[in-house]
């Protein structure tokens, strides 16, 4: 039994703020719009002007309400206007789609991506906690937290391991002690070594109790438990916005003489799949950053571009050359061979 139960996962990200329709979707909500109006960078401080506290307060009261430029510019803080601005241009995204998946996409369809990576990341983590409703495989839930944080990929005696980059850094500089070791790093002294606990399936129920926490580290090498949990949340990320039922299995290299279709899941992938493809040289170092291929196929051919139905999509990824992982799950969205009728 989990330690804890699978819907308490991630409770800051504002799932249990939204509704939803028909199609399961997230139904942006006074509430969800509320919890920006939270944030420190707009709720008001002492400092505060009385046009600024105005309008925080119109806002509680009806998160939908028209904010005009005229009304940001009548605050009198600079950094003030600029975060309205930016929260402002997001509330009214997030409305004018009326879902948080199709603001989502939208992002990724419209032209250029105006909105800050924070809130993409956001709508991705909440949008994922959706589709993991139910679902009590934590080895399944800490391989979404791919898709909205940025990893460090440690390779150790053959294996794969990913761990929260942002808490990486953070226990490397405080050793876990938070001030008390940020203290010791300035006045030069080393700070203990902190170890993150591997997820195993027979240990990996520890994840939920500390899941907020994102200290926990992944095994993503070949045929290892937390690689098939990856590919089973990214089908589930395909299936959730596109309704397409897709197969996604890890390999160990590119065999296919017909190989016709491919996508990163990282910039460096996808620049690594291409030169591959058009038989490019690829040094060692750069091979070194790939850390799995996946193929994937689709279940109804004929939801796939006519030229290709039937053919595998081929699928990378891989870390920078500083080991950090940035996995853009907006490139299963938009950069397979959908039919154009989908």
């Amino acid at each position: 039994m989990p330690a804890s139960p699978p819907k308490s996962l991630w409770p800051s990200s504002g799932y249990d703020q939204l509704d939803k329709d028909s199609r399961g979707h997230l139904l942006v909500t006074d509430a969800y719009l509320r919890g920006y109006l939270e944030r420190p960078e707009i709720a008001p401080i002492n400092d505060s002007c009385d046009r600024e506290r105005q309008l925080h307060a119109a806002l509680w009261d009806n998160p939908r309400v028209a904010v005009s430029t005229d009304d940001i510019n009548a605050l009198a803080d600079p950094d003030a206007r600029d975060n309205y601005g930016v929260v402002l241009a997001f509330r009214d995204a997030m409305v004018t789609a009326g879902t948080l998946e199709a603001c989502y996409l939208a992002c990724f369809t419209s032209g250029a991506i105006t909105l800050p990576p924070l809130f993409l990341d956001q709508m991705a983590q909440v949008i994922v906690r959706n589709i993991l409703d139910g679902n009590s495989d934590p080895l399944q839930a800490r391989a979404a937290e791919l898709l909205f944080r940025e990893q460090m990929a440690t390779l150790h005696e053959g294996n794969i391991l990913l761990g929260d980059s942002a808490t990486v850094t953070m226990l490397g500089t405080t050793g876990g002690l938070g001030r008390i070791g940020q203290l010791l790093s300035e006045g030069g002294i080393a700070p203990p070594t902190v170890e993150m606990d591997v997820l195993l399936p027979e240990t990996a129920e520890l994840y939920w109790p500390r899941n907020e926490q994102f200290d926990t580290v992944l095994d993503i090498s070949f045929s290892r438990p937390g690689l098939d949990a990856l590919c089973r949340v990214l089908e589930a990320w395909v299936k959730h916005f596109t309704e397409a039922a897709v197969s996604i299995q890890p390999v160990q290299k590119i065999t296919d003489e017909k190989w016709v279709w491919h996508s990163g899941l990282d910039a460096q992938s996808s620049a690594l799949l291409n030169d591959l493809y058009q038989d490019q040289d690829v040094s060692e170092d750069r091979m070194r950053c790939l850390l799995s291929l996946f193929r994937l196929e689709f279940a109804d051919p004929s939801l796939m571009r006519p030229d290709i139905q039937g053919r595998p999509v081929y699928l990378g990824l891989a870390s920078d050359i500083s080991r950090r992982v940035r996995l853009k799950p907006q490139n299963l969205l938009v950069n397979l061979p959908y039919n154009q009728s989908m």
